[in-house]
Parts: structure tokens; sequence; C-alpha cells
């Protein structure tokens, strides 16, 4: 490991500026909801999508960003006055026999809500398939005033850097970037070595969590989904990691923890160490 270069310069508000709340986190909370907590929890951003994720252990009713637009007017209301922004939104993945054409209307109500990019993964094995996918949502995205980002993960076609920036360059748009996720970019074998040698035009937001170098559980997914630490408790670098990133990208903190929240853990209790330890990493390691 490198030498870390402190930066005591940055504030308590710029750092937690860059710091927001990702939507499976929250284990299916509702927007105005979500929007507070990040609110309360001193955070400028969320990520969303536009409908609630399947899994819901505290039980919050039902929700439909799409379906609902005095949902859409209420959330926007409540993001003006808590000072809080869609950092990203979720759900444009490619898939088999789904086109990205069919999801026009969902990427308008993104920017009407606000949204400052929006993000899809690839579950499409056909990479020419996912190239045109990606393609057409940095397009579909920049005629709506939009960035969009990929994902990339080991358990998916597109599942390390170098496939994913082989998407990047045929896609070839300025406002087209990668998303690095802390657990998906160490388990995938990329280094800080990798990330400092990338051009940082091409990072476009990042998610941050901990987990250990090596996985301990025998789904990668359900560990992804439900089984995340917050930032300090695992084994990845996430100093180093956090100071080769861009002082003007954004964090989102994807801490998603099953267990304390089948055990009646509030949101906020699960999430405020998460935003404490982050919020310490932006303000000693920023590049």
């Amino acid at each position: 490991m490198g030498p870390i270069s402190l930066n005591f310069d940055v504030t308590d508000e710029e750092a937690m500026n860059r710091l927001g709340i990702e939507l499976l986190s929250v284990f299916g909370m509702p927007p105005i909801e979500h929007v507070q907590l990040a609110a309360d929890l001193g955070c400028g951003h969320i990520s969303t999508g536009l409908t609630q994720l399947p899994f819901n252990p505290h039980g919050y009713p039902s929700w439909s960003l799409r379906d609902d637009a005095a949902l859409r007017r209420r959330m926007k209301s409540a993001m003006r006055e808590q000072g809080i922004v869609i950092g990203l939104g979720d759900g444009f993945i490619a898939r088999p026999g789904q086109d990205i054409r069919d999801r026009q209307s969902d990427l308008d109500l993104m920017a009407e809500l606000g949204a400052e990019r929006v993000s899809g993964i690839s579950m499409e094995p056909d990479l020419e398939r996912t190239k045109d996918h990606f393609a057409l949502l940095a397009e579909y995205a920049a005629q709506r005033g939009m960035n969009a980002t990929m994902e990339f993960a080991p358990p998916h076609p597109v599942g390390t850097l170098a496939a994913a920036l082989a998407v990047i360059r045929h896609v070839d748009r300025p406002n087209f970037r990668l998303l690095i996720d802390a657990m998906h970019f160490f388990r995938s074998g990329a280094t800080v070595a990798d990330l400092r040698a990338l051009d940082p035009k091409l990072i476009g937001y990042v998610q941050l969590c901990d987990v250990p170098l090596v996985a301990t559980e025998s789904d990668y997914m359900q560990e992804a989904m439900f089984a995340r630490k917050v930032p300090g408790e695992g084994e990845l670098p996430l100093a180093d990691f956090v100071a080769a990133i861009p002082s003007d990208v954004h964090i989102g903190l994807e801490v998603p923890m099953r267990a304390p929240a089948e055990a009646g853990i509030s949101p906020y209790q699960r999430l405020r160490p998460a935003v404490v330890a982050a919020e310490a990493l932006i303000r000693m390691h920023s590049r």
C-alpha cells in the first residue's frame, strides 16, 4: 500500500454534500422518507428507482414513482425543502429480450424528478447488445440533460474494470462514465493503482461500503444485496480508494445490512455509523 496524503482542507459541509444514501441501503423505504433520512443524516443526495425493491423488513407501504404523479410532486417538494438531490436514478439494466427504447418514459420521469444521472448494469450475455443498450442509454440521458453510468460486478457479463472500459470506449460519449462500487471493484481483482491510473473524467459515481477482501458467502449477490459492512469494518483499502477518487465525484453509501434490519434496527441507526466513517474518510483522504 502506498503512502496516503492527508488533506484536512475539506470542510464537513463539502464532505457531507458528496455523500448520499443508496436505495439498496434503505430496504423498501418510500421516497419522501428516504429524502428525509438523507437530510437527517446530513447527506446531500440519494439514489432511487421508480419502484420499491422487494425486500421490505420494516413493512413499508408499497409505492411507485412511475404510477403516482402526486408522489412525484411531493418528493420534489421534499427534496427542495431538504436540499437533497437524486444523485443516481437506478434500474436501467441491459437484459436479454428487453429494449432500452421501451424505457424512454422512465427516463422522462427521472428527468422530471431532477436526477443528475442514471445508471445500469448488464445482465445481457451478448456483448454487442450490451454496447447498444448503453450507447442508447447515454444518448437518451443526454437528450434529457442527464449523465449516464455503467456499473460492473464479477457475477455479471461485464464483470471487470477492463470489460467496463471497453464499453465506455465503444459508447464514446462525454456524459457516459463508470460507476465504481467498492465491493465489486476490489472483488473483481482491480486495485487502487488501477483506479489511480484511470482518467478522472471516466469516473462518474462511486458507491462505498466494506466487505472482506475474499468472499465469505457462497452466494456473491446475496452478500452484495444483504450483507455489506460499514466502512472500516471489513478489509477493503478504503482510505487509498477514497484518496484516488476525484473530489467532485458523488459517493453513495451502499451498505445493505439485512440482519440488523430484520432485528428491528432503524435505517437511521444502521446507517449513521456508515455516514460518520465515510465522512472521516473523505475529510482525511480527498484527492
